[in-house]
């Protein structure tokens, strides 16, 4: 009697995502500004457990003959390497002019160490050592407040990428999150690949509160992942998301 197959019902199953990453300063932004304004949730992204492998090109290849004579090293400003391995904090878009403080800033001196970094999930724990799996290397920080409700939060995560390529992985993730919540839009930024800035349209509301509008964008170069993140208690623009967005890539 032939005993029927048992299914991978283990190997099938979806992966389950891991705990989103949440606007760390978000709530106390606004807070702060509008007399005790509670932002909730402001999106996040995970880090994918488990990823495909990329399939390898074939060992043959066309044999390209070698070019004569000495290249000439890149300059510095043509040398991206020599950019991002210095000071990470430089490459943040500079606070516009009448720009202050937030209530709340995020990481010291304008960096978020792993323990900081990780504390921007909903579960910092179990997200410190997925992080040490991604080869965490450093991450910069800045945010500003115009006026007393328009808040604005820049990182910048950078990965080692020895064994996986980390970064656009974790702006995949982001856009994951990004388009899970409902009424949504969004848009491509423009010269990143696939980079995207969204808007919610529906605020976060709570008895008592203003409502707290908020707008992201995500995207990634080379071993950076670009985090922004928005928010205001009136409508946000595509234009003031996208001018950011865009701005902040071009330093990168």
């Amino acid at each position: 009697m032939d005993v029927p197959e048992e299914r991978g019902e283990a190997a099938d199953a979806p992966v389950a995502p891991r705990p989103r990453r949440r606007g760390r300063t978000a709530a106390l932004l606004i807070a702060g500004a509008v007399l005790g304004l509670v932002a909730g949730t402001c999106t996040g992204y995970l880090v994918q457990a488990e990823r495909r492998p990329t399939k390898l090109p074939p060992l043959s290849q066309p044999v390209v003959e070698r070019a004569k004579g000495v290249a000439e090293p890149l300059s510095a400003a043509e040398d991206r390497r020599l950019k991002t391995d210095g000071d990470l904090r430089e490459l943040l878009l500079p606070r516009p002019k009448g720009a202050r403080d937030t209530v709340v800033t995020a990481g010291t001196d304008g960096w978020l160490d792993l323990a900081d970094y990780a504390d921007g999930y909903d579960e910092p724990g179990e997200m410190f050592s997925g992080l040490v799996s991604d080869e965490f290397r450093r991450a910069a920080v800045t945010s500003w407040r115009v006026g007393t409700t328009y808040n604005v939060e820049i990182e910048l995560a950078q990965f080692r990428q020895e064994q996986a390529m980390a970064a656009p992985g974790h702006a995949e993730d982001a856009h994951y999150w990004a388009e899970k919540r409902s009424d949504t839009r969004s848009w491509p930024i423009p010269g990143t690949g696939d980079g995207m800035a969204y808007v919610h349209d529906t605020p976060e509301r709570n008895a008592g509160y203003l409502p707290l509008y908020s707008a992201e964008a995500h995207a990634w170069r080379g071993d950076i992942a670009m985090n922004i993140w928005v928010f205001d208690t009136k409508p946000i623009s595509k234009e003031k998301i996208m001018d950011l967005a865009k701005r902040q890539m071009g330093r990168l």
